[in-house]
């Protein structure tokens, strides 16, 4: 095992990548928030996607990989973190305030209202249980923003949606961990796959898609929002 003072070897150098993939995420957030500045939202959500991609692999090569062993100097749950905190919460919650969605008066309160429930839930040691589901609304803002785009509910009912999403991050319901959770994994796998092509699809139609991806995604939101409350079996 390498110590943090330690120059890094060529092993240590190649491990050091997927460091590198998981801080790529935060060139993700930037080039997104950029996007949405100038209210070019299918281009803000397709860098969120592919941010999205990068934190569902990275994980997986830096267990294969034994990264932390490798590189204790750098902390890849710190770092995974940052990069959440960018992709999952801050850009979205500019999208959702600035993108006209929501009661101009109540706006940019509500964002606030994101961005420190959704930096507390991340802080939070206890936001997985022990078998890898997530304790209380996992802070997805990215995807509550991309169906506030698609769905265009009311600005109040987005609103009312947002507190009671909010509060959700403190209460002990679980939802499931698409990617780590063994049961029904192949379920969800495919469940994942279809969402995220119906999601593109959406993205490249410019988040106005016909009646049967807006079916199809509304499914699948419903899928994953109850498959833990209702399917997780004790650890």
């Amino acid at each position: 095992m390498a110590t943090p003072d330690q120059p890094l070897k060529p092993r240590s150098a190649g491990v050091f990548a997927v460091h590198i993939l998981t801080a790529s995420g935060a060139a993700c957030a930037l080039l997104a928030l950029l996007a949405a500045v100038r209210a070019q939202w299918p281009t803000m959500f397709l860098w969120l996607g592919i941010a999205l991609l990068i934190d569902g692999v990275d994980g997986t090569f830096a267990r294969r990989l034994r990264v932390a062993e490798v590189l204790p100097r750098w902390s890849g749950d710190v770092l995974d973190l940052v990069v959440d905190i960018l992709t999952y919460v801050f850009v979205p919650t500019y999208a959702l305030v600035a993108g006209g969605l929501l009661p101009p008066s109540v706006a940019t309160l509500l964002g606030v209202l994101i961005v420190i429930t959704g930096s507390l839930y991340f802080a939070d040691r206890c936001m997985k249980t022990s078998d890898y589901y997530f304790r209380g609304f996992p802070a997805v803002w990215n995807i509550v923003a991309f169906y506030f785009f698609v769905l265009k509910p009311s600005p109040w009912l987005g609103a009312l949606a947002i507190v009671a999403l909010a509060a959700l991050s403190f209460v002990p319901v679980h939802f499931i961990h698409p990617v780590r959770i063994p049961h029904l994994r192949a379920l969800t796998m495919a469940a994942l796959v279809l969402w995220a092509l119906l999601a593109l699809l959406a993205v490249l139609e410019n988040l106005a898609p016909g009646p049967w991806i807006v079916l199809g995604l509304s499914l699948l939101a419903i899928y994953f929002a109850s498959v833990g409350f209702l399917c997780r079996r004790p650890p």
